[in-house]
């Protein structure tokens, strides 16, 4: 450790943000009064007595004074190499500061002791091995520089005090850095000092190479690029006119595009801008790409592109009809749209506070009812253009809104892209499957339909992408769904609700004969008349070969009959033309799949046995007749209670539970055996138990069943049931009556009971359908109980 001795009385050399160090020699300019001052004291000093001048040179940081100086010897007196006076000065060793006192001359004197910094001779290994790293990192710094000279003196000193005091003369060294080894008296320590001060520069050297060296890469390769692109633009300028073509592409010149361009205000300011931010960037910037994709995309919209509207009424219906049969509900709304339209135009009312008479239907039903197909008759019938988005498993909003253009591979929404596609700004757009849209983290699409689906909003539709104002109030806007309670409140409030509820048998028939059977001669290869299929056919395929709303399935069956008498004929065993009829099919595509209970042999039907009622539903694929079993366990065997089965929704539990709690309480009343009920257990089953089933309108259909298994009186074959029961034996109102009389009808039953307020909804149902159907509305469970069940048997005695 270093040690302190010989006390000294100096003049105070100050060194404004500056610090020298021991051996190093640093010339002053004695144009400062306090240098002058103190090298004319050190020189007064120095007359007295033997020896050169002598000063502490000390670090003055702002304002304030080390506490370690050095003691400096002043070596030559003269002029500096710009002509000012100035003294080289020599620093000599460590001095600790003390008190001030007085002397001679301007100059502050204090006093101070000279630090003793003497080592061992015999060093430690790890002292000596310090030594060598302090000089290899030397040597490394000092050759970057080139300073070859210097790298022989550092490798020459072997005392580690100077060593460690060499470092001084680094420029990179801060002057809190430089007076951190000035004041570590222990030369051991300013030697680590110095070696972590010197490692932390040559890694903030090479960091800083390295990105200099990347940076110039960088610019290298765009100078290069550039030099490039100019060379490929001279030679392609060349070539055009070398062809004879114009020296200038029209297609990379924007701004005249956008200024020849039809475009709305708003559009072409918002265009322009785009254009000057194009014209700004360079070529090599990512900008410019989404730049000019967005410009495409902006000039490729039809914004002032319309079609006319045929307003021939007559002629539009006619092309509905001659399209589509049945459906009268949305061929009415079609007719009263363009109606509307037409007397709108002939009035000048065509835009009115910003916004175009578009129109936005809502079409449900069940699936092959023809939703998808009618959109495109109802372009057809107006004179538009059709295009159709498909929303089935769309679970992105950006979908229908588009992305961000900051996103890479950004597009516009899905509606955007149907006007581009369409060509015009009033097309029809068909939105399939609006119910089979989902939501998840990346956002609900179906709410961003909102505002497309609005025709008060969507006069001002702004895509993400396209970030200008696109007015979607002239689109006629087509919803298809299966479903209605799949598609949000919100979304459907937007909406004109237009029901699908499936074809009569008598409307199959029409179908298929007029549309259906054209269609799958042709891709039968046969030709018109080769093979003709007589209505009996047809009714039975829609009756006994295929039980559906739709039509779908009774397509494929044709298609199935035209390939077996297709591959006949190539085999050599059929004859064309054929005719087919009702009695051919069984032979030509089997039995039939679905033969009507009233078919069936009286022993074999469901309602032989009492316990067993048919009831009416609504599914995802129209209406369906639903049966309903009702048995009681064995006393000795089963627990009292109530088994339900068959997969049922909470509703319909409840409803199982009002029928028999009314059948306790009124059991009595209606002469039946409700004993059974207290101490037996009640199993009320539902087949088909893979399908889920729910809703209130069974009710009727599990008093009526557990009726009938008390009483022992079987339910009629013919009759079929539904209603919502309450707990006072009321018949409450239901929906879908429509599509529940169409699948009474399809299932061949002749009487159906429905509540008395569902009366009014029997205007729906076409009139061949009522005409086969006795219906009766009722309001209470007993009047069901007197239509339902069949006469009780007279005993023998009674009857002699």
């Amino acid at each position: 450790m270093a040690s302190t001795s010989t006390p000294l009385t100096l003049p105070v050399l100050p060194l404004d943000d500056e610090v020298v160090l021991p051996g190093m020699v640093v010339p002053l300019d004695l144009s400062d009064a306090d240098v002058r001052a103190a090298v004319e004291a050190a020189q007064a000093a120095a007359r007295s007595a033997s020896g050169k001048p002598r000063v502490l040179l000390v670090p003055r940081i702002d304002g304030t004074y080390a506490s370690t100086g050095v003691l400096g010897t002043v070596e030559q007196v003269g002029r500096l190499s710009d002509g000012d006076p100035g003294a080289l000065i020599r620093g000599r060793s460590r001095v600790r500061i003390g008190a001030g006192t007085t002397g001679p001359g301007a100059a502050l004197w204090v006093e101070g002791t000279v630090v003793d910094e003497a080592l061992p001779e015999t060093l430690p290994g790890s002292v000596t091995e310090l030594v060598k790293e302090y000089k290899a990192l030397a040597t490394s710094w000092l050759k970057k520089r080139g300073a070859w000279q210097v790298v022989d003196r550092v490798q020459q000193i072997d005392d580690v005090s100077a060593l460690a005091d060499n470092s001084g003369y680094s420029p990179f060294l801060t002057t809190a850095q430089k007076v951190e080894l000035l004041e570590t008296s222990d030369p051991v320590a300013r030697l680590k000092l110095a070696t972590e001060q010197l490692r932390e520069h040559l890694a903030e050297q090479d960091v800083a190479e390295s990105i200099a060296k990347d940076v110039q890469e960088g610019v290298d390769k765009q100078q290069r690029e550039f030099l490039l692109r100019r060379q490929l633009e001279a030679v392609r300028k060349e070539l055009r006119e070398l062809n004879g073509e114009d020296g200038e592409d029209e297609s990379d010149d924007y701004r005249a595009r956008v200024e020849a361009a039809d475009l709305p205000e708003n559009v072409r300011e918002a265009a322009l801008k785009e254009v000057e931010k194009l014209e700004r960037s360079s070529d090599q910037s990512p900008e410019g790409s989404w730049i000019r994709t967005w410009l495409d995309t902006v000039l490729e919209l039809p914004w002032n592109e319309r079609t006319e509207d045929a307003y021939d009424i007559r002629g539009a219906k006619a092309v509905l009809d001659a399209e589509h049969a049945g459906l009268d509900d949305v061929k009415e709304r079609i007719t009263e749209y363009l109606a509307v339209r037409k007397r709108r135009t002939d009035r000048g009312l065509g835009v009115v506070g910003g916004r175009r008479g578009g129109a936005v239907l809502a079409l449900v039903g069940p699936p092959g009812v023809g939703k998808t197909s009618l959109g495109e008759s109802v372009a057809h019938a107006m004179g538009r253009k059709f295009v159709r988005v498909a929303l089935g498993g769309v679970r992105d909003e950006a979908e229908i809104r588009g992305h961000r253009r900051t996103y890479v591979g950004a597009l516009p929404g899905r509606i955007v892209r149907a006007v581009k596609e369409a060509g015009s700004m009033n097309p029809v757009v068909l939105l399939d499957e609006i119910d089979k849209v989902g939501s998840d983290f990346r956002g609900d699409p179906a709410a961003a339909l909102l505002e497309v689906l609005d025709a008060a909003q969507n006069h001002t539709f702004r895509d993400h992408y396209l970030e200008v104002e696109l007015d979607l109030s002239d689109v006629v806007f087509l919803a298809t769904a299966n479903v209605l309670e799949a598609i949000p409140e919100a979304l459907l409030d937007r909406m004109e609700l237009v029901r699908l509820d499936g074809y009569t048998e008598d409307e199959k028939v029409v179908i298929g004969r007029d549309h259906l059977l054209p269609r799958q001669l042709e891709r039968a290869g046969l030709e018109p008349g080769e093979v003709v299929l007589d209505d009996s056919a047809l009714r039975k395929l829609a009756a006994e070969y295929t039980r559906e709303a739709g039509v779908r399935n009774l397509e494929r069956a044709i298609a199935r009959l035209l390939r077996k008498v297709a591959a006949q004929h190539e085999l050599g065993d059929r004859e064309l033309p054929f005719t087919v009829t009702d009695g051919e099919l069984r032979g030509l595509i089997g039995r039939p799949h679905h033969v009507p209970e009233a078919a069936q042999d009286p022993a074999e039907r469901r309602t032989a046995v009492p316990g067993v009622a048919t009831g009416l539903a609504v599914t995802g694929a129209g209406g369906d007749v639903l049966y309903v079993e009702a048995s009681l366990a064995d006393p000795e065997t089963g627990a009292a209670g109530l088994t339900l089965t068959g997969q049922l929704g909470d509703v319909m539990k409840e409803s199982a539970q009002i029928a028999l709690s009314f059948l306790r309480s009124h059991g009595a009343e209606l002469e039946l055996p409700v004993a059974d009920l207290k101490d037996r257990g009640v199993h009320i089953h539902f087949p088909a138990g893979a399908v889920p089933k729910d809703g209130p309108s069974a009710g009727i259909t599990m008093t009526t069943a557990l009726a009938s298994l008390l009483s022992g009186r079987p339910v009629r074959t013919d009759v079929a049931m539904t209603g919502e029961v309450s707990l006072t034996g009321r018949v409450l109102p239901i929906g879908g009556l429509k599509q529940k009389l169409l699948a009474a009808h399809r299932a061949g039953t002749t009487t159906v009971v429905i509540p008395k307020r569902n009366e009014a909804d029997l205007d729906d149902v076409p009139a061949e359908v009522l005409d086969k159907l006795e219906v009766h509305p009722v309001t209470d469970v007993r009047q069901v109980l007197e239509i339902a069940l069949s006469p009780a048997e007279l005993p023998v005695a009674a009857a002699a």
